[in-house]
Parts: C-alpha cells; structure tokens; sequence
C-alpha cells in the first residue's frame, strides 16, 4: 500500500471524478484539480468566495461549485478552462445545488425551500419546481437518468411528482399516505420509489414508476422509527435502520420482512468472528536512533501502532445509554451499505459507536464484528469487490475483506484525523479526507485481487 503526500482541503471537499480521471479538491475559494495517476495539477480556479460544495458532471467535463452564503453557483469547464458560467439566485438564496444526470440542467433550491430552479448550459433556459419540500433526502434520480422524484409539500400535505429528466415534463403526481414525509430513494433498478416518514413514526411507502401504491410497511408504533434505509445493488432487498437498534430486511416480490438484524452489546454466537483492534508499541531497530532522530521517525515513534486479535466469545462490547431529554439521540442504525456483490451488508449501532456490523446476506447471519478503539466516523465499500475501509478520526485506514482484517498507519508528519473516505471508480486507489488536509492511498495490485 502506497500513500501520497498531504495536501490541502477545506469542508471535505475531495471527490474523484466519475470516469476516474481526475481528482477535485477544495482549499476556501479555490478549487484544484489533479491528474489521479500523478497528482498533478491540472486545473486551477479561483471562485467569488469560500466553496461549499461541489459535484461532478455525469460525463466529467463540468465541475459545479456552490456558495450557499452568497446564493451563487459557478460551473467551470476541464476541456475549455476559459469557460465558465455563473448563476446567481439573487435574492431567493440558496440551500442546495446539484446536477441533473446529462451533466447539463442544474437545479437549484432556493432558501425556504419555496422553488427548485433548473437551468439549461445548453440553451439557457429556465424552469421551475413549485413547493419542494424541506426534507433530508428530498430530490432523488433513477440509476439511469430517465426519471426524477421531488418530494412536496403544500396545503399541509405530502406529494410525490415524478419527471421526465429528458424535457421536465411532469409524469405523474400523487400525495403521500405520510405525517411529515422524510425522504425518498429509486431502487437501482428504477422501478420502485422508497419513501419513508419522520423519525417520529415508523413508516415506509413503496411506490411503482406510474405512482401506484405497491405496499406500506410499519414496524412498530409509537416510538421513534426509521433512521436509515439503504437498497441492495440487485434491488432485491431494502434494509431499514431504526431508533430500536435493529435493521428490517425486506424482500422485492411481496415487500415483507423477511429477517432483522438485532445489534446487542454482547456477542455471543460462536459462528460470528469478532476482530477487536488493540494497541502495540512501536518497535525500533536501536541502530536506526539517531540523536536528534529524524523527524520520519519521531512521528513513527509517537503515533501509535495496532492491530486486529480475535477476541473469544462472549465479547462485550462499549454500549453507550443515549441521554432521553435531548434532540436527535445517538442511538440506532445510523449507518447501512450493502457490498456491491450484493453478499454482504455492513452497518452501525450509534449505542455501540465502535462496532461495524458485517451480515451475511445469503445466510442473513451476523459474519464479522470489527470492533475498534475510536468511535467509526466513516465506512464505504470497494466498488469492485466485497472489501470495506472504515475511519475512526485518526490516522489510520482500516480494511475487511473475507479473507480478514487489517489496520494501517498512514506514514504522515503531524496530525492527521481521517474522518471521510472515498474509493476511487475502479477499487484500486482511495482518497482519505481530514477536516484540514487529504491524501491518496494507493492499493497494490495483488492486494486489489
């Protein structure tokens, strides 16, 4: 494994560009882009003020660039740097800003959620969404670009309206059987419609392309309901996470529950690996100590090292009782993602901060617990293969494969806290991004296979 230099970043901003050639970061005002075999830099822009976000185009020609305080967006362009557009909401303001799929409308939410904005860079045309809704998760696009879902809200109701991506002619619109509708997500597929209510009840509504009602699922009532979902890649399974620690697996053909997931403080089932990290002291050769020592080695004789063991069961692991009388309670499933072969699920318990939890989706079984020193910040799967990286805030990268588990120190001077990650399109490199700085891990080959 191969790291790179650090260098700078502010507000995470690091993203690959989706044909994996490119790598765009942010420092305030300026945004960089690189060369990801070399590094270096390819692009240089300078913005009207500090970035607070920024999007690919599908086809990795444009990079878009928004300044929510100052309601602008800047779109500029790799092929011609010379170009560039600005669009500036004026005194609507702006909340968020993202691409259509064809990589040339871009839509825009004005502040109060009171319009969603399109604009064409082909014909600088503009048209208008009236009365989107102010949710976690309220404009969501089918895998292949055809169709969008804009959640809505008027006369005190919830509404669905899907979209034609090609010429935003409105498909179908109907109300949603929701207290106060949370957010809305396509199955890869296309073909079915996720949509689930607030927290304060549990409540998921799956709908069909032409707006037909195919099923309602709750759980349980009167406590606090769902707090993630997340569809399998084959589309033959939606996981939802809860505020009761457990995650609901729901099959495609009749939309039942077909198993949950409990998530208790102790593991006890013999079947399940539990690899628990544990500190070791680094060692030095005494030939290698020089006085001063180098700064290299100063930094490798203070930065702690560790590795997995694998802990006998009954394990117990760090559970952690959420205060009652406070907002937004760090308990349940915070986090889910199935691997892209569609064989595993990994998710987390915000009780037990620690813990990954990896299932077996063909024997729907717990497989794996890896449970770390720090609490988990970050998890993402390797695109191509069933390989998880975790972040725990420090500066080391955590892998699982079927094959095991493994911790690495990333070789770097100071304080770096890897607290977001992201894996490059093809699995063989990924960025890890601290509040302040990012660097590239490169994977071996033979480790890629």
């Amino acid at each position: 494994m191969n790291f790179s230099e650090l260098f700078k970043l502010s507000g995470l901003l690091g993203r690959f560009s989706p044909d994996g050639k490119c790598l765009a970061s942010c420092v305030q005002y300026r945004l960089v882009v690189r060369d990801v075999k070399t590094l270096q830099i390819l692009q240089l822009y300078t913005c009207l003020d500090q970035i607070q976000y920024i999007e690919w185009s599908s086809d990795s020609l444009f990079i878009l660039c928004a300044m929510y305080k100052r309601g602008i967006v800047q779109v500029w362009s790799l092929e011609q740097p010379d170009w560039h557009c600005k669009i500036d909401e004026g005194s609507a303001g702006l909340v968020a800003s993202c691409w259509s799929p064809d990589g040339r409308h871009i839509l825009n939410t004005t502040e109060f959620h009171l319009r969603i904005t399109v604009w064409s860079l082909c014909t600088k045309s503009v048209s208008y969404i009236k009365y989107p809704k102010a949710c976690q998760q309220g404009i969501a696009f089918t895998k292949d670009g055809r169709y969008m879902a804009v959640a809505e809200r008027r006369d005190c109701k919830d509404f669905i309206s899907i979209f034609v991506c090609s010429d935003w002619q409105l498909l179908r619109h109907f109300d949603t059987e929701t207290q106060d509708l949370f957010g809305i997500e396509w199955a890869p597929n296309g073909c079915v419609l996720a949509a689930w209510d607030t927290c304060l009840e549990y409540k998921i509504l799956l709908y069909s392309l032409d707006g037909r009602l195919l099923s309602t699922y709750r759980a349980y009532e009167w406590s606090l309901g769902i707090k993630s979902i997340a569809w399998s890649p084959s589309s033959q399974f939606l996981a939802i996470g809860s505020y009761d620690e457990k995650v609901r697996i729901l099959n495609h053909v009749t939309w039942k529950k077909i198993t949950e997931f409990e998530h208790p403080a102790t593991i006890a089932s013999t079947k399940t690996i539990v690899y628990k990290e544990v500190e070791k002291s680094p060692s030095v050769e005494t030939e290698r100590l020089s006085f001063p020592p180098t700064r290299a080695l100063a930094s490798s004789l203070f930065s702690t090292q560790s590795k997995y063991d694998i802990s006998q069961v009954p394990v117990p692991l760090q559970y952690i009782k959420p205060v009652a009388d406070r907002a937004n309670p760090k308990m349940g499933i915070g986090m889910l993602a199935f691997s892209p072969d569609n064989c595993f699920l990994a998710t987390k318990n915000d009780n037990i901060p620690n813990a990954v939890w990896i299932w077996d989706i063909q024997k729907l079984k717990l497989f794996v617990v890896l449970e770390q020193l720090c609490a988990i910040q970050s998890f993402q799967w390797d695109p191509r293969q069933p390989r998880l990286a975790v972040c725990t805030g420090n500066s080391k990268v955590y892998l699982w494969s079927p094959a095991g588990c493994v911790s690495v120190q990333v070789p770097t001077e100071g304080d770096f806290q890897i607290v977001s990650l992201s894996w490059h399109s093809s699995g063989d490199s990924m960025a890890l991004l601290s509040k302040d700085n990012f660097c590239v891990c490169y994977l071996e080959r033979e480790e890629v296979k």
